[in-house]
């Protein structure tokens, strides 16, 4: 990961960077000063997102403030998805930072490649609304995904999975449908971020939901 990092400091120079995570169970932020790591708080919340984002940027010094903010637009939680990305845009008009956005399943798949260094390929499964679970695979050259992420019901995102090892939140339950790869336990955390290839830590901060909405408008 370290050619990600050298070209991460290439975007970003010496800018201090506040990453945000929650798209998930869990809740952390971190702050970078270049590629460096200044501090961090990470907490496993549910779905507290709203109640600790805020007092988790106010322990970081100088209560996070920083040139660029960085944000997980998802898939996952959709009340995690918009507490972050509101706390984002209200950080970026307040400080005049850039903010951009970062995808869930790419940064659990950077995580779990640094966790386990002799994979080459992985599949990350999220759990999802209604049943299903987001599903992706990744190859370790590139940090890059190696089919489009989608939300399948438990027997299609398990074919998905096949043999490879698998991440995140649905991992169990993919084993459980009848993937047959080894379980890595690993979540999504801010401090990862600095694992993330630039292209994939400048999307547009936006949600990505990931399945279309239930209620539709009338024809």
């Amino acid at each position: 990961m370290d050619c990600f990092v050298a070209a991460l400091l290439a975007m970003t120079g010496e800018m201090k960077t506040l990453a945000i995570e929650t798209a998930t169970d869990t809740c952390s932020v971190a702050l970078f000063e270049g590629g460096s790591l200044v501090a961090a708080v990470h907490e496993r919340v549910g779905r507290g997102h709203a109640e600790r984002l805020i007092p988790m940027i106010a322990e970081l010094p100088e209560r996070g403030r920083a040139e660029r903010v960085l944000v997980d637009c998802g898939p996952g939680s959709f009340t995690g998805v918009r507490v972050g990305l509101a706390a984002a845009r209200a950080f970026g008009l307040a400080w005049r930072a850039e903010v951009h956005g970062y995808a869930s399943l790419p940064l659990i798949a950077a995580t779990a490649f640094e966790h386990a260094p002799h994979l080459q390929t992985l599949a990350v499964a999220l759990i999802g609304g209604h049943g299903e679970y987001f599903v992706q695979r990744f190859a370790r050259q590139g940090m890059r995904a190696t089919a489009p992420f989608a939300s399948l019901t438990p027997e299609l995102a398990a074919a998905i999975c096949g043999a490879d090892a698998v991440a995140g939140s649905g991992a169990e339950a993919m084993h459980a449908a009848g993937a047959t790869g080894p379980l890595l336990q690993v979540e999504a955390d801010a401090r990862m971020t600095r694992l993330l290839p630039p292209d994939l830590a400048t999307l547009p901060a936006r949600p990505i939901y990931g399945r279309a909405p239930d209620a539709r408008l009338p024809g």
